[in-house]
């Protein structure tokens, strides 16, 4: 049996009619029986490919250990053992185990399919079975049990809400939920690492982006997945669904027509708008780097930076380094050295940088950028920064590695020629994460109904994500907090929604924000 064939067990299941082990709506209890015996932080990346797998044996000595032989001849991490059923013929049992990928799945499946005692009666990848049926679900605030909650809540009761806003607006914020809504909107052509897969394909992210909104900031957010990647049909069609949300958080849609994109919708709309693979990647980056420039005794404004990638999270970061006082700034793309104006220009043009970069036409080498660089900011691809190019920059360097799941380079070849070093994983020190910025920031957004988010917020939420670290607990490995550090949302939103009063761009106030 084939890991690509078990998924059919599922698919073509419904809920109702799964066994009971595989039947839940929160997976985490299935999760929760395999953690007795072990869990995720104990098997790294292995946790990726974790998969369940029921098994119908011979009742007779010396089939368990058949099995459990084959499972560690072919490299299986095997974690939880729960016997379901046992006749004097047979027993049944669930085995969790861990592969390295999905053809190291398929191997260890094949491989005990030819068991002669063992018949494999279902198998389950975890990663789909938490997707199974979706991870998200609307729920009202209360139930509607009698005909006076029903006329309340829609006719005829409804209606003196609808005239009240009829008349203002305004008041949309105060009797709907546009006042803790996002819509997290994409057109697929960017998911991840992996490409443009479409609208269909962008859902499970947008559903997982949707759980965190919630979870982190308790922010209603909304996956809406459109059917286009025209740039212009995609503005229209976001600035006509607006008016049902307190912000646009814009995902996954890829360079250079995210610029374009996000730049329209924030001059049409009067909500906040953020393409976060941009802004919520500076504003980690950036504070990142000022923890590590403490570390290192330099100022922001002294050090020479270097970034590697230039599409759109590159380009978002060279635009808020700008803004934080950076100086010295070169950018490189998979053609070499093509960002290499002088400060003024940058700063005259720091909304629009990619008018500057001449992506075909480098003027210098990587490593001629790199030479005596103290810092590089890798937003690329895997393995395009090897030690050598290290060994060229000026003592105590900072490297931040963020390609993700693999690095530009892997923190083995660069620590001995770096004095910090950050990735975009969390199974590797100072991990740089968006969800560490987009939750809080959206959040002071909507506190104060503000209208836009503007270089001042991001600015703020980066100096607020960087004071959560104090200066008794700052080292070479602890240069960002964790992503479930409790103080780093309502840090971040009190942050941005103090600009955004200061700043005009809000709504409303907030007296615990004022001054």
């Amino acid at each position: 049996m084939k890991y690509k064939d078990c998924l059919p067990l599922l698919e073509s299941t419904s809920l109702r009619s799964l066994p009971q082990y595989f039947r839940t709506v929160n997976p985490t209890t299935l999760e929760r029986q395999r953690m007795r015996k072990t869990s995720p932080e104990d098997n790294g990346p292995y946790s990726n490919y974790r998969m369940a797998v029921r098994l119908e044996l011979t009742q007779r000595p010396g089939v368990f250990a058949q099995l459990v032989t084959a499972l560690a001849d072919e490299g299986a991490n095997v974690g939880a053992v729960d016997l379901i059923s046992a006749t004097k013929k047979t027993v049944v049992r669930d085995v969790t185990f861990d592969a390295l990928s999905e053809e190291h799945g398929e191997q260890i499946l094949d491989r005990l399919s030819k068991l002669p005692d063992v018949h494999i009666v279902a198998a389950s990848d975890n990663i789909f079975m938490m997707h199974l049926g979706g991870k998200i679900h609307v729920e009202s605030k209360f139930p509607i049990k009698t005909r006076n909650t029903l006329s309340m809540v829609y006719t005829p009761g409804v209606g003196r809400v609808v005239k009240a806003i009829a008349e203002d607006h305004e008041k949309a914020y105060t009797f709907t939920s546009k006042h803790n809504s996002i819509a997290v909107v994409t057109d697929g052509s960017a998911i991840l690492g992996l490409g443009n897969l479409g609208p269909e394909a962008a859902l499970p992210v947008m559903e997982g982006k949707v759980m965190l909104f919630q979870q982190f900031a308790n922010i209603d957010a909304w996956p809406i997945c459109l059917n286009t990647q025209d740039p212009d049909e995609i503005i229209r069609t976001v600035a006509a669904i607006a008016p049902g949300f307190g912000g646009i958080n814009l995902e996954d849609i890829s360079a250079p027509r995210c610029f374009h994109i996000e730049a329209s919708l924030r001059e049409q709309l009067d909500i906040p708008v953020m393409h976060d693979d941009q802004h919520g990647t500076a504003v980690v980056v950036l504070a990142a780097l000022y923890n590590a420039l403490k570390l290192t005794k330099r100022r922001i404004a002294d050090v020479r930076i270097v970034v590697v990638g230039l599409g759109a999270a590159g380009t978002a970061c060279c635009n808020l380094l700008i803004q934080a006082g950076a100086t010295h700034i070169k950018g490189c793309d998979k053609n070499g050295l093509v960002l290499n104006a002088p400060i003024n220009k940058l700063r005259n043009h720091d909304q629009h940088i990619q008018s500057l970069i001449d992506y075909n036409n480098p003027v210098g080498t990587l490593q001629d950028a790199m030479n005596d660089a103290h810092v590089v900011i890798g937003l690329s691809r895997k393995n395009v920064l090897k030690a050598h190019d290290l060994s060229l920059m000026a003592k105590d360097s900072i490297v931040f590695s963020l390609a993700n799941p693999d690095p530009e380079i892997s923190p083995q070849d660069a620590v001995s020629h770096c004095r910090i070093y950050a990735s975009g994983r969390s199974d590797y020190p100072n991990q740089c994460n968006n969800l560490l910025a987009f939750p809080g920031i959206f959040r002071g957004a909507l506190d104060v109904q503000a209208k836009k988010i503007t270089e001042p917020m991001l600015l703020a939420a980066a100096q607020a994500l960087a004071g959560l670290v104090p200066p008794s607990a700052l080292n070479e490995e602890y240069i960002i907090p964790s992503v479930f550090d409790k103080k780093v949302v309502s840090h971040i939103a009190k942050a941005v929604a103090k600009v955004a009063v200061q700043t005009g761009v809000a709504r409303r106030q907030i007296k615990s924000i004022k001054g």
